[in-house]
């Protein structure tokens, strides 16, 4: 009489399993990655600020540009990075309009309201560039100085 294959294949595949994780006491250790030196960590960004149209700021250009077929995944990750972060904040400004009826009224408002509350972590910026909040048209801008711009 022959034995059903699928049963026999079953008990295999939880032997090996079994096997595959061992049967210690549970514990494990876990090995810590050394940190980076001191000078080598990414830092945080910087503050942000409430813009000022008249000033000698704006926004910084986020299309993608791309001169060369080898290096131009590198080129559009920074404007693409600038894209998905205006979605994200685009999207937590009009979840605020529609719970309250109304937009951010102050720099302070928005950051408590929409960063804070909604766990954003705005990632690091490139050279010469910061975040400012322009309160008129309920967006945050990525700006840089206009001598600094292309």
């Amino acid at each position: 009489m022959l034995l059903n294959a699928a049963p026999l294949h079953r008990l295999i595949c939880l032997v090996s399993l079994f096997l595959a994780t061992g049967c210690g006491s549970g514990t494990q250790t876990v090995k810590q990655l050394p940190l980076p030196p001191e000078g080598k960590q990414a830092k945080p960004p910087e503050q942000v600020g409430e813009f000022d149209p008249n000033g000698n700021k704006q926004e910084a250009d986020d299309s993608i540009t791309m001169s060369n077929p080898i290096t131009g995944p590198l080129e559009a990750y920074q404007p693409l990075k600038q894209q998905v972060i205006g979605m994200g904040i685009d999207h937590a400004i009009q979840l605020f309009h529609a719970l309250e009826g109304r937009y951010p009224k102050d720099l302070d408002e928005f950051m408590t309201r929409v960063i804070k509350e909604n766990h954003i972590k705005l990632p690091s910026l490139g050279a010469g560039q910061s975040y400012e909040y322009d309160v008129q048209n309920h967006k945050l801008l990525i700006v840089e100085d206009k001598l600094q711009a292309k």
